[in-house]
């Protein structure tokens, strides 16, 4: 079937970093005593200014793996119910281009007979010669409906995922707000030189996903 990934979705949550700022005030120098002028002025002692206090923010940072989203068994349920949905609308059309491929192989057997035939073999020149133009059309056919399909499957594909794409980005953000994670890298798409076992979530957010976006059974793909 005309397969190709999803886009991948990759979601992030901007780290903000803040300084802590503190300033301080010199001290002004004590004047010297004149002791014939009498006992020295009180210089008042300096006020020293509050420490400015700015919250530093905690990261918290996470790992998914959005490739794992479109596992058959383990995966988003929707995800794999649209794409049995979308495969099962050019079927007819995959159907159509094997018999294409089918009939091609035939013609390049027949054409390959005739070419090899046994020396003193007659051969019908004009025979042949059809079923040599007989090939390249059906070759140029094949491409042209292959690209024809393809298009549509792509474009059919948007229409059915996207959607469904936004709804999980929206899930995603609440899955991580509701456990304090400011910050999520998609491990399918973000090279990792490590990543702690505890800090993937994937099977996590998928479990919670499914279970609070089921699908009806009249949509379930088949087994």
């Amino acid at each position: 079937m005309i397969r190709k990934p999803l886009f991948p979705i990759c979601f992030s949550i901007a780290v903000v970093l803040a300084a802590l700022a503190t300033s301080a005030v010199a001290q002004q120098p004590r004047p010297t005593p004149n002791r014939a002028a009498g006992p020295p002025a009180t210089t008042p002692a300096p006020t020293t200014p509050a420490q400015a206090t700015v919250a530093l923010p905690v990261s918290k940072m996470a790992i998914i793996y959005t490739d794992m989203f479109l596992d058959p068994k383990t995966g988003i349920a929707k995800f794999n119910n649209l794409l049995t949905k979308l495969n099962g609308e050019f079927q007819k059309t995959k159907d159509d281009i094997t018999a294409m491929q089918t009939r091609g192989q035939t013609l390049e057997t027949e054409v390959n007979k005739l070419r090899d035939a046994p020396a003193g073999t007659p051969i019908d020149n004009t025979a042949l010669q059809t079923k040599i133009d007989q090939l390249e059309q059906l070759k140029k056919d094949i491409q042209r409906k292959a690209e024809d399909a393809q298009a549509a499957y792509n474009k059919r594909r948007q229409e059915l995922f996207q959607p469904l794409q936004i709804e999980v980005g929206k899930a995603l953000e609440e899955f991580a707000k509701a456990r304090g994670i400011n910050v999520i890298l998609d491990g399918a798409q973000v090279p990792l030189l490590y990543a702690a076992e505890s800090t993937d979530i994937t099977r996590a957010f998928i479990t919670e996903f499914n279970s609070k976006n089921p699908v009806t059974a009249a949509t379930t793909p088949p087994q």
